[in-house]
């Protein structure tokens, strides 16, 4: 399993770098941002697991979006506060739409904050993934065709359930490598089609079948577009 990703936007570059050092120690991924502008870049191309930051400002941003961009607007957020910040502080942090509050100084505290978010947020993950004619039994990790199991190897399988949680959308190559694959840089690499053609190959078992749709230059989407899961 990947580590997890923590994107840490805190303008404090001692604060910022003292909590990174101890973020990596424990294992995380850490994307830093010392602004606003490059937390929400970062959000959008690295797709954090959760996101803790110092600003009302930013975390009200991530939970609105904007136009034109996409991220997981969902994703926990730990709000950083000063020491003894008092209760009308934390609370505007909760309204502006953290998940938590925690002083910066604090660290064993923030740990197990953001573990205790991480955890709740894994069992809130559908157990099954409904595209119609594929269902995609996360538990099992078990894909099923019209009913009948599919024999899948790992990365197959966790192909079709990323394409899965949202089947008419057009994932990128990136957003493949980097979700299924864990690989967070640019890299060119036939890796992404390889898996997808072979997908492809396993699902499409009658002649209107159209799964793992490539959609060219972009990436792959689970379901052909209008297609409910039938006959594309």
């Amino acid at each position: 399993m990947r580590p997890s990703a923590v994107l840490l936007a805190d303008p404090e570059a001692a604060s910022r770098t003292t909590l990174e050092r101890h973020l990596r120690s424990d294992g995380f991924e850490v994307l830093e941002a010392a602004w606003g502008a490059r937390a929400l870049d970062l959000a959008e191309r690295q797709a954090p697991d959760i996101v803790i930051l110092a600003e009302a400002d930013l975390c009200r941003r991530l939970r609105a979006g904007e136009p034109g961009r996409r991220w997981d607007r969902n994703v926990p957020v730990i709000m950083l506060t000063e020491p003894g910040a008092d209760a009308v502080e934390r609370v505007r942090a909760l309204e502006q739409g953290a998940d938590d509050v925690c002083e910066r100084h604090l660290y064993p505290e923030l740990l197990a904050r953001m573990r205790a978010l991480l955890r709740r947020a894994r069992l809130g993950q559908a157990d099954l993934l409904d595209a119609g004619e594929i269902v995609v039994d996360l538990p099992a990790r078990q894909v099923l065709l019209r009913g009948q199991p599919m024999q899948l190897p790992g990365r197959e399988f966790e192909l079709a359930a990323h394409l899965a949680r949202d089947p008419h959308r057009v994932f990128t190559k990136a957003e493949l490598l980097r979700d299924v694959w864990g690989i967070r840089t640019a890299l060119r690499t036939r890796t992404v089609d390889s898996h997808a053609s072979r997908l492809r190959r396993k699902l499409c078992q009658r002649d209107t079948d159209r799964f793992v749709v490539n959609v060219w230059g972009v990436g792959y989407r689970l379901l052909d577009r209008g297609s409910g899961g039938g006959p594309g």
